[in-house]
């Protein structure tokens, strides 16, 4: 039997999914908790641009952790990630590495990438 590498890709795919939900997440509990403490921003009120981002972060995270809705999920996330770098980091300086966005890139895109391949494997979606 001879190794076949797509034999696994649907479980990468998967941690890849599991992983970058799980980082997601906790950019939104900063926002919405405070947790961990000392971590900026910190805390913000649910009604202001960053609440609302907070409220995407751990929902949406958490449904593309469980791989529930997974593909409308990532690839509004993915915007919400394009808007954050355009937004947040941009106005601040073009590269990434001066203006701090290198992380809403990758997840930007990463996020694009699930909403366009699926979930993966151990996932709702499949149960449905």
């Amino acid at each position: 039997m001879a190794f076949s590498p797509d034999r696994y890709s649907p479980h990468a795919l998967a941690a890849l999914r599991i992983v970058t939900a799980a980082l997601f997440i906790c950019h939104g509990l900063v926002k919405l908790f405070g947790f961990p403490e000392g971590v900026p921003p910190g805390p913000q009120p649910l009604a202001s641009m960053l609440g609302a981002a907070a409220i995407l972060e751990v929902g949406g995270g958490l449904l593309v952790l469980l791989g529930l809705f997974t593909r409308p999920v990532a690839f509004i996330l993915s915007g919400q990630m394009a808007f954050a770098y355009f937004i947040a980091h941009a106005p601040k300086a073009f590269y990434p590495l001066l203006n701090g966005g290198e992380s809403a890139i990758l997840f930007c895109f990463v996020f694009l990438y699930i909403a366009a391949a699926g979930p993966g494997a151990f996932s709702l979606d499949r149960k449905r």
